[in-house]
């Protein structure tokens, strides 16, 4: 039998419109690179994957201009208006060089501060399991559910017990993750992430506890709070 085979997917089509900036949040800079440059490179430097696809905005004029345009390691594709149509159009990209049993790593752009060691524990941890799972960090503040009225009031305090915060990257195998994120995006199911595109087929994905830094960068109060983490990693 052939081992699975590991491919990266990073969608980085968005615009980043909360971050009020001239340019999406992954152009932005942090100590002088851009996001999506950092993001790559500490993937691809610390796993051994056998390709990448990075799925664009069409009117993306950045990208030349980024180190990782440079890699030979990374290709590109049209992405789509949402994440899910992004991550389809590069599974259909990679068609042809990946196996339906092969994994698929999907990080988002703006998490430049994945640590290595959550990325090894993360392929270590679901590399014989059947369906794939996630990184994910439990819930540490208390949770409050607000009514319907404005401004809102409290309406219950929410048992955190069981909740986790979905990090990535997501790991799935290459066929399963294609064939569901299609059949949702087909019957009109909200996708925020791989693994509720996986929920959605009747795939129950494993939470891989990782680094609660492992932040994703969405407003500008963020940049400075990942130049701290990287500078201490």
């Amino acid at each position: 039998m052939v081992n699975p085979r590991f491919w990266l997917i990073v969608p980085a089509a968005g615009i980043g419109q909360r971050m009020r900036a001239e340019c999406p949040k992954q152009y932005l800079k942090l100590h002088n690179r851009f996001i999506l440059d950092i993001t790559l490179s500490r993937l691809l430097d610390n796993g051994q994957f056998d390709g990448c696809m990075v799925p664009l905005n069409p009117r993306d004029h950045w990208w030349p201009d980024s180190e990782s345009a440079r890699d030979e390691r990374v290709q590109t594709c049209t992405g789509g208006a949402e994440r899910a149509d992004s991550v389809l159009a590069a599974l259909d990209a990679l068609d042809g060089q990946a196996a339906d049993k092969d994994w698929v790593l999907v990080h988002d752009a703006a998490r430049p501060c994945l640590h290595p060691h959550d990325l090894a524990n993360l392929i270590d941890s679901l590399a014989e399991h059947p369906v794939g799972g996630l990184l994910a960090a439990p819930v540490a503040d208390t949770l409050k559910q607000a009514g319907g009225e404005q401004p809102p009031s409290v309406e219950l305090t929410v048992d955190r017990s069981r909740l986790w915060r979905a990090l990535t990257p997501q790991m799935f195998r290459f066929g399963a993750l294609r064939q569901a994120l299609a059949e949702c995006l087909a019957d009109g199911q909200p996708v925020t992430d791989e693994s509720s595109a996986m929920e959605f087929s009747g795939n129950m994905p494993v939470l891989v506890e990782g680094r609660p830094d492992n932040i994703k960068i969405t407003v500008p109060s963020d940049l400075g709070l990942a130049e701290f983490i990287l500078g201490r990693q």
